[in-house]
C-alpha cells in the first residue's frame, strides 16, 4: 500500500492550530512537510501543558511526520536559503498576518517568480482583504462574527463555550486542505501554481449551510432553540439520574415511534414533530422527567438493543477507550523517534482508503532537530 500524497513537498511556516493541523493531515497522507520555526520565538504550542517525552503533547501530535527546522526569518541568509530551495517545493503554508511575508521577501509573488508551479496558502482570521484583515482574533471571535454563535446554545443562557476549535479546524484547517489539493489537481492541467486566501471567518460562515440557506432564500432567520437541530425540538441532551447525559436525535417517524415505545411516552407521537413552543416544551419536559428515572448505564443497556438514534454523552477519555474507538482505529501508537520502539498514543488520521494508507513515522520533533535541511 502506498501513500496518496507521496511526492508532494510542503514548506510550512504556520504555528498554533489551524495551519499545523492541515499540514499534519497532509503529512499523514504521505506529503513531505518541513516545518520552519524561529530559533528564538518558538511556536507557543510547544509551551502548552501537558507534556510527554519532554514536549507538549499538542506539539507532538500536530507536528508528527514533519521535519523541524529552525530559521530566523529576520536574517537575510535565512531568506536566501528558502529562496534557493523553493523550486524543490510544491506548496507553502503560512499563517502570519497579511503583509508579514511580503515584508520578509517570502510572499507569493516573489516566490512564484522563482517557482511558477508553487501553490501558496495563507490562513488568517479575516482574510487578506477587507476592514478586518489586520485585526487579531481567536476561534470564539470568528464564530461570533460568522453567525454560528448567534443561533447556538440556549435562548436564556446564550452561546455555548465549545470544547473544540470549530472555526480554526473545520474552517481554517479543512478548507485549506481542500483548496491546496484542488490547486494541485488544477496544476496538472495548467502547469502553474496559484495563491490561496483562507479566512477562518469566511469558512466558518459556510458551516452555517442549512441555516444560511433558510435565511437567504427563505427569509427564516435562525435563533437559539428555534429549529429542528438546535434545541427547538426534542432533538437535544437530557440529564440522567446520576448527572450524566443522553443525546436523543430520534426525529424521523420510525425513530420517534421507537423512542416513544421505549420511554412509554405517547406525547412524543402526538406532539414530537411540532415546532410550536408550547408543544416542544411539553415534549421535552416529559422526556427529561423520564430520563431522570434511570442512570446512564441503565439507559445504555436499554438503548443498546434499539436503533432509535439515542447515544450516551461520553467524556473524551471514555470515547477514546470505547469499543467503537477500538474497532475504527481512533488511536494509534506513534514512534517517538523514527525507527524506535518507544511510542506515544495519538489520534489517528480518520481518512480510510481502499489502497492507500496513512503514515505515523515519528512524533513532533524537538526544536531544530532537522537542521541538515
Amino acid at each position: 500500500m502506498s501513500f496518496a500524497l507521496k511526492g508532494l513537498k510542503i514548506l510550512d511556516f504556520s504555528t498554533l492550530l489551524p495551519g499545523p493541523f492541515a499540514t499534519m493531515y497532509l503529512a499523514d497522507l504521505g506529503a513531505d512537510v518541513v516545518h520552519i520555526e524561529s530559533p528564538t520565538r518558538p511556536d507557543l504550542l510547544r509551551l502548552m501543558p501537558p507534556y510527554a517525552h519532554g514536549q507538549a503533547t499538542a506539539y507532538n501530535y500536530l507536528h508528527r511526520n514533519k521535519q523541524a527546522v529552525t530559521l530566523d526569518l529576520k536574517e537575510q541568509h535565512s531568506i536566501e536559503q528558502i529562496k534557493n530551495k523553493i523550486s524543490d517545493y510544491d506548496i507553502v503554508v503560512e499563517q502570519f498576518r497579511p503583509g508579514v511575508m511580503q515584508r520578509l521577501g517570502l510572499d507569493y509573488a516573489t516566490l512564484a517568480e522563482i517557482n511558477p508551479r508553487l501553490i501558496y496558502c495563507s490562513i488568517t482570521g479575516y482574510g487578506q482583504t477587507g476592514p478586518y484583515k489586520d485585526k487579531a482574533g481567536h476561534d470564539i471571535n470568528y464564530l461570533a462574527l460568522s453567525g454560528i454563535a448567534g443561533h447556538s446554545g440556549r435562548s436564556q443562557s446564550g452561546p455555548p463555550a465549545l470544547g473544540i476549535q470549530v472555526a480554526d479546524v473545520a474552517g481554517g484547517s479543512m478548507h485549506a486542505m481542500i483548496a491546496i489539493l484542488a490547486a494541485v489537481i488544477e496544476r496538472q492541467q495548467s502547469g502553474l501554481g496559484q495563491y490561496i486566501d483562507i479566512s477562518m471567518t469566511d469558512c466558518a460562515v459556510s458551516l452555517n449551510n442549512l441555516a444560511a440557506a433558510a435565511s437567504l432564500a427563505g427569509g427564516v432567520h435562525a435563533q437559539p432553540e428555534s429549529g429542528y437541530l438546535n434545541g427547538g425540538t426534542f432533538y437535544d441532551y437530557y440529564q440522567t439520574q446520576d448527572g450524566r447525559y443522553l443525546s436523543i436525535g430520534s426525529l424521523e417517524p420510525q425513530f420517534m415511534q421507537g423512542l416513544a415505545q421505549a420511554l412509554e411516552l405517547p406525547i412524543l407521537l402526538e406532539k414530537g414533530a411540532s415546532l410550536a413552543v408550547d408543544d416542544c416544551a411539553d415534549v421535552k419536559a416529559a422526556i427529561q422527567q423520564k430520563i431522570l428515572t434511570k442512570t446512564l448505564a441503565e439507559w445504555q443497556s436499554i438503548f443498546a438493543a434499539l436503533d432509535v438514534c439515542v447515544e450516551p454523552v461520553l467524556q473524551l477519555d471514555e470515547a477514546l477507550a470505547s469499543a467503537l474507538a477500538q474497532e475504527r482505529g481512533w488511536v494509534v501508537q506513534v514512534p517517538v523517534k523514527a525507527g524506535e520502539s518507544e511510542t506515544e498514543p495519538q489520534l489517528a488520521c480518520p481518512i480510510k482508503f481502499s489502497r492507500s494508507r496513512s503514515r505515523y513515522e515519528f512524533i513532533g520533533q524537538a526544536l531544530g532537530e532537522s537542521q541538515e535541511w
